[in-house]
């Protein structure tokens, strides 16, 4: 999948006014306001990258996280969220951001936010870890990272991974699948990539960018969430690592 063929999925009309919608329908999942408020505190300088039209940052904002800096690949994203901000009355900068690129000097942030999974809607390995480099770079030594993943190895898809197995071998994966665990999903809007690691695929990438893992429980393991939370994403990890 070419990373401008991800960019413009959410770049469809339907698409951003969903990811709207999710800033107050849904608005932080119980799981990142624990994790998060643990992690940082309100004075700390953050980067969140896959913003989307703004519901993490949104949320943090109210609870009082007031130095955020979000950012989104998607320009169109980044203008939706800039529109809700106006309509909340809520001064954050919102800019659009290539996280394989991250136009910030180094060690500018004391941590950085990638939810929704954003980080394995970035096509390739090769580029996942250029953004996991970049990430490092931009922060302060010993500074949190919090960000999630799908979990290949979950016993509830491992028929559907077998089936996919078997698929590879035959090579009869979908055209735009070019890694193992690459997944084009059919939604109302179209076709939706976004690749599906095992742990220790991630664990690699982070030992060779200078991450330390702290924690890595699934989303139900670490707060109860409530339904429009369960309808809008289903059943991830949440990462917790630190810059080494």
């Amino acid at each position: 999948m070419d990373p401008e063929g991800v960019k413009s999925f959410y770049e469809k009309d339907g698409v951003v006014f969903h990811y709207a919608t999710a800033v107050n329908r849904v608005g932080l999942w119980n799981s990142e306001e624990l994790l998060l408020t643990r992690l940082f505190s309100p004075s700390q300088k953050l980067l969140e990258l896959g913003c989307g039209a703004g519901r993490i940052a949104f949320g943090m904002h109210e609870l009082g996280y007031h130095s955020i800096t979000a950012t989104d690949y998607s320009e169109d994203m980044v203008d939706m969220a800039r529109k809700i901000a106006i309509e909340k009355k809520v001064v954050m900068p919102f800019r659009v951001v290539d996280a394989c690129w991250i136009p910030y000097e180094d060690e500018s942030f004391d941590g950085a936010i990638f939810g929704f999974n954003g980080l394995m809607q970035i096509p390739h390995s090769l580029r996942r870890l250029q953004a996991f480099s970049e990430i490092a770079r931009i922060l302060k030594p010993g500074s949190h990272f919090f960000f999630t993943t799908h979990d290949r190895d979950n016993p509830k898809h491992k028929r559907e991974w077998k089936k996919d197995r078997k698929m590879w071998k035959a090579d009869r994966q979908h055209e735009d699948c070019e890694e193992y665990g690459d997944r084009i999903g059919e939604t109302e809007w179209g076709e939706m990539y976004i690749h599906v690691p095992i742990r220790e695929e991630i664990l690699s990438q982070l030992e060779e960018t200078g991450f330390r893992l702290l924690s890595c429980e699934k989303r139900s393991a670490i707060a109860p969430e409530d339904r429009t939370t369960r309808e809008f994403s289903d059943e991830c990890l949440l990462w917790v690592v630190s810059k080494k």
